[in-house]
């Protein structure tokens, strides 16, 4: 907030204007002041929390001020309330806090005894019990209290310090003065906070990371004798909260900070909030869980080495029973700090999506393979969970990814550079798409059929020809599969299509054929053929080409005859990568014209061809047998 703006109110003669001149000139003034000062200004200094400009409004509480009084208060973000004496003490609940709840402005207020110095011979703690304490406990409103004099210029500093303090670290989001507890949204913050700090995840923050938290959140070291004061303190009103070797425990972090908030120290407790990133509502910062990040056309965004090895360092950190998988219990505590699984994760089958164990745990391959997906489809969602997870690098979460040169595809790149690649499986009905998915996660092959009606992903490393790795997106559409292949921006995320067919069935290749018929802007994807289910008995195909013909046609390899039964189905994997990095040879009809995308024409073309040259080698064949016999004959003639 760039300005505090207060506005003193209060009734006649409670020392309105002596308060703020005392505040102004730092000392009280005695000669006679005016009845209402003008609007007095003071610029940031290092005096103000958070070096924020106060603008300070006087008033006046006559009746036929009424109007310039509302005006006032419905201008300011804190109100000082100001009373000296018994009847004006009275009036604060009778009038003035009944008057600004009518104004329907919802601001904080500091309630102010002035005039300590008239003759009163209670203590400041009699005031405050007696007087303060019963007005607070019926108007939640009232932030703070304070005892003051103007003209010996007691607290009158603290007394505007107060209310800068109730803007820039308000109580009101922080403690529930009634009941005395903390509030839900606050523990929730907290306890993220207490999540990230403890880097081994014992549940204990040890007298090494409760120093590494101090020197964070505040820019100094933690004396030893501080620590064992908090310590002691903590163990004092919770006993089990201190472990003598592991340090305070989560309850024991949220008991120190009630304390805080207890004792008026709550802004302490918004250091702690703002420096990791929370705003006055308590929610993070919109900067913080999604910074600019914009990733030109063609392009794509991947993990950087930084963030795939923030990946590994959690999973490893979590596996606590080192069985090499997070099972349900531990991936709780991995998203402990978040609002949970990404529900786009829910909605492509996690953890069905990736790889797993035999137990069902997702490995720390599925892992990488899991998050390498999310930052090429939602890069913007992973950014989100590195913030909430804690991924802290020089130059924020954006340097947790990067983004890929572009990929253009009328240029025919020869070779594409990218980890991660998606690849759309189309084809018909029963070819035996899942089955693929099921064996690229290794998952055990299954006679029954359940028909695919929603998209359906799976995510897995590949291993190219020379060692080098890349990420595997396969994903199988379902009954929505002519509405994504007419989304042309869906498409253009799309780096290799695998068309499959059953190669058992005769009428399963004619689904792909009528596809592309249809789609004629799919040519624009590079491609490559499967016959599925080549374990059992081949059959023709009912189309005027057979695949492979089809495909000849089309100046593409022949289909790659593969089951989901055979452990050689990893080589149709490693295919599809290759022709989505190296796509130049996997477009259809490369280096034909556009439009000539007629595989039957196209075979007939090339077999005229063929029967061309034939003829002329039928016709050198002739004219040599002709030269043969001339020669034979001017031989003939020269012996004769």
């Amino acid at each position: 907030m760039a300005t505090v703006r207060i506005c003193v109110c209060g009734d006649e003669g409670t020392g309105k204007s002596s308060v703020i001149t005392s505040f102004v000139k730092d000392v009280f003034v005695t000669a006679k002041i005016q009845s209402v000062l003008p609007e007095i200004t003071i610029p940031p200094n290092l005096g103000t929390p958070e070096n924020v400009t106060t603008t300070i409004v006087d008033t006046s509480a006559l009746p036929q001020e009424r109007d310039t009084l509302r005006k006032k208060i419905r201008k300011s973000n804190v109100i000082l309330l100001l009373y000296s004496d018994h009847y004006s003490y009275e009036r604060v609940a009778l009038f003035w806090m009944p008057y600004f709840r009518s104004l329907a402005v919802n601001v904080p207020v500091v309630l102010c005894a002035n005039k300590a110095d008239a003759g009163h011979s209670a203590t400041t703690a009699q005031v405050v019990d007696e007087e303060m304490l019963p007005v607070m406990a019926e108007f939640k409103e009232i932030d703070s209290c304070i005892r003051t004099s103007a003209r010996e210029h007691h607290n009158v500093n603290e007394a505007f310090f107060l209310c800068q303090k109730a803007i820039t670290h308000p109580i009101a989001p922080l403690f529930d003065s009634k009941e005395a507890v903390l509030k839900p949204a606050a523990v929730t913050a907290l306890q993220r906070i207490f999540y990230l700090c403890d880097k081994d995840r014992d549940g204990y923050l040890s007298d090494q990371e409760l120093a590494d938290f101090q020197l964070r959140c505040f820019g100094k070291p933690i004396a030893d004798e501080d620590l064992a004061h908090i310590k002691r303190s903590i163990q004092r009103w919770s006993p089990p909260s201190v472990h003598d070797r592991k340090g305070i425990d989560a309850h024991g972090f949220l008991l120190l900070n009630k304390t805080y908030a207890e004792k008026g120290r709550h802004e302490t407790i918004w250091i702690i909030l703002r420096t990791f990133h929370y705003t006055d509502s308590l929610s993070l910062k919109d900067s913080f869980l999604y910074p600019k990040f914009e990733i030109p056309p063609f392009s794509s965004a991947e993990l950087s080495p930084a963030g795939y090895r923030f990946f590994v360092d959690l999973f490893l950190l979590h596996d606590k029973d080192n069985d090499g998988g997070l099972n349900d219990a531990e991936l709780a505590t991995v998203f402990a700090p978040t609002p949970g699984v990404p529900s786009s994760w829910g909605d492509a089958g996690f953890p069905s999506s990736t790889v797993r164990n035999e137990a069902g745990d997702i490995t720390l391959q599925g892992w990488l393979a899991q998050w390498s997906m999310t930052t090429f489809a939602e890069p913007k969602l992973a950014l989100e969970y590195l913030a909430y997870l804690g991924f802290e690098e020089k130059g924020g979460t954006t340097s947790a990814l990067k983004i890929t040169k572009p990929r253009k595809r009328r240029k025919r790149q020869p070779k594409v550079e990218r980890n991660v690649v998606l690849c759309y499986v189309l084809g018909a009905s029963h070819s035996g798409k899942s089955s693929l998915l099921d064996a690229f996660l290794h998952r055990p092959f299954s006679d029954l059929y359940h028909p695919t009606i929603k998209p359906r992903t799976a995510v897995n490393s590949v291993e190219l020809q020379g060692g080098k790795q890349c990420y595997l997106i396969l994903e199988e559409l379902g009954e929505l599969e002519p509405a994504i292949v007419e989304n042309q921006a869906r498409l253009d995320a799309c780096d290799v299509i695998c068309y499959t067919y059953d190669s058992s069935d005769p009428n399963s290749f004619r689904h792909i054929v009528n596809l592309r018929k249809k789609y004629p802007h799919l040519d624009d994807v590079p491609a490559l053929y499967a016959a599925l289910k080549a374990d059992q008995d081949k059959t023709t195909q009912r189309h005027e080409l057979q695949p492979d013909e089809y495909t000849h046609a089309l100046n593409l390899a022949p289909p790659l005859h593969v089951s989901a039964t055979w452990t050689s189905i990893a080589e149709l994997y490693v295919q599809v990568a290759d022709a989505a990095l190296h796509p130049s040879s996997a477009y259809p009809n490369n280096g034909q014209q556009r439009g000539d995308d007629d595989p039957a024409a196209a075979a007939a073309a090339a077999t005229a061809v063929v029967d061309r040259t034939n003829l002329y080698l039928a016709l050198a064949a002739t004219l040599c047998a002709a030269a043969a016999f001339a020669v034979i004959w001017r031989r003939t003639t020269t012996l004769a």
